[in-house]
């Protein structure tokens, strides 16, 4: 089984402070070559703000990071009418 021990380094959504984390990636998912992505929630040591970030496996390279401890959309409310 192929297993990978990458770090990943980026920003914080919430306070803009430098992360640097290392995570294990292994199992069938990493067969999914070039294409393939992971995710990952991990928490700001500076704010407590959880962030979501989404890399390659296979090299580490962050694709995006997003705030993970706020809603994606806003659900209106039904009016009175």
């Amino acid at each position: 089984m192929l297993e990978l021990e990458l770090v990943l380094d980026f920003a914080c959504c919430s306070c803009g402070e430098t992360m640097a984390v290392t995570v294990k990636c292994a199992g069938q998912g990493m067969a999914g070559g070039k294409n393939g992505v992971a995710s990952v929630k991990i928490p700001c040591p500076n704010c407590q703000g959880i962030n979501q970030a989404v890399f390659a496996p296979d090299d580490g390279t962050i694709h995006h990071v997003l705030a993970a401890d706020k809603p994606r959309f806003i659900i209106p409310e039904p009016s009175l009418n």
